[in-house]
């Protein structure tokens, strides 16, 4: 399974193609562990990283948020106890003590920390914490970054009601579909966008009542009149489609954004959003107490992520691509060992 080499996927600039390279197993410092990764997750940060960072680290940096692993060995001041422990990843680094928002020193694992998609990863033992009973390890490492955003973008700034209407966009994404599954077992009314009927009848089939295809250029005339506006709107895309989302919000309404595959945002009816008293929130990722609480709520639900598909890390590219042409439904993973 582990050979003497040590693989990881190294990002060294985005002139530079991404590949599984040799890499040396990481040292221990202080209250670090080291963890044997055996499944890790995309994310579109990882993609953006990619695409976007135009400086050059001739070192290279491990990408990855998500993972799933078992601990191998403990630095001096974390419990030897902790050895043999299968964990998952809370890759929201320092976040600080102002629960409202991240603090300076805020930073999300995968860039510029080395992450996850790499054989093995040393972490604070304070970023730990304890694979849920009832999910295996490659539905663990869809967990971490996606659903601490969608728990924070649905109960912290939205603040769910039980029966409330709520309106997702996107639905396919990692986040998107996590904020499916939480609004649904939370008995909210559920309903999505996308621009793939398949995609909108699979929502279905998880509990949404209905969807709307965003390609057509009258969806929203055609949500208005069947629902009558949203409670709550969580978006993970922006872009010029965003306005309609103002229209479509209904008095008292809450929108959460934690996204940008359209794109910024062009166009916001003023009038509407303080006529209407509308909160919008702009949300990124999470604290550990809400790390905690997602776990939780997995747990006590019994909830499973949707998985798209399972690539070996040698297939890197592979996995981006299928993640950039955007024909997932769900997670993303790369099985790196066990």
């Amino acid at each position: 399974m582990f050979g003497s080499k040590k693989r990881a996927v190294l990002f060294k600039g985005k002139d530079y193609p991404v590949e599984v390279q040799d890499f040396k197993k990481p040292r221990l410092v202080k209250d670090q562990v080291l963890i044997r990764m055996h499944h890790a997750a995309l994310n579109h940060r990882d993609l953006w990283v990619v695409q976007e960072q135009a400086q050059h680290f001739p070192e290279g940096i491990v990408l990855g948020s998500d993972g799933c692993g078992v601990i191998e060995d403990v630095g001096e001041d974390a419990d030897p106890m902790l050895v043999g422990a299968e964990v998952v990843i809370n890759p929201s680094l320092e976040w600080g003590d102002n629960p409202i928002v991240q603090g300076d020193k805020f930073r999300i694992l995968g860039f510029p920390d080395n992450g996850t998609f790499s054989d093995y990863l040393a972490i604070s033992k304070k970023y730990i914490f304890e694979k849920p009973e009832h999910l295996t390890s490659e539905e663990s490492a869809a967990v971490p970054l996606s659903g601490l955003t969608a728990y924070r973008a649905l109960f912290s700034k939205a603040r769910l009601r039980s029966k409330e209407k709520v309106l997702i966009t996107g639905i396919g994404g990692g986040a998107a579909l996590w904020v499916l599954q939480f609004a649904v077992a939370y008995q909210a009314r559920v309903y999505v966008t996308s621009g793939s009927d398949e995609k909108i009848e699979k929502a279905k089939a998880l509990g949404a009542i209905g969807g709307f295809n965003y390609k057509d250029p009258e969806w929203h005339t055609k949500a208005q009149k069947e629902t009558g506006g949203f409670d709550i709107i969580i978006d993970s895309a922006g872009g010029d489609q965003f306005g309609k989302l103002i229209e479509l919000a209904l008095p008292g309404g809450r929108i959460v954004n934690f996204g940008r595959t359209a794109g910024n945002i062009t166009e916001v009816a003023t009038r509407l959003l303080y006529w209407k008293q509308l909160s919008i929130h702009g949300t990124t990722m999470g604290t550990r107490d809400e790390f905690l609480s997602m776990l939780d709520f997995i747990e006590g639900r019994k909830i499973k992520p949707v998985i798209d598909k399972v690539f070996p890390l040698e297939q890197i590219n592979e996995a981006f691509q299928r993640l950039e042409n955007k024909e997932q439904f769900g997670k993303i993973v790369l099985k790196i060992g066990k």
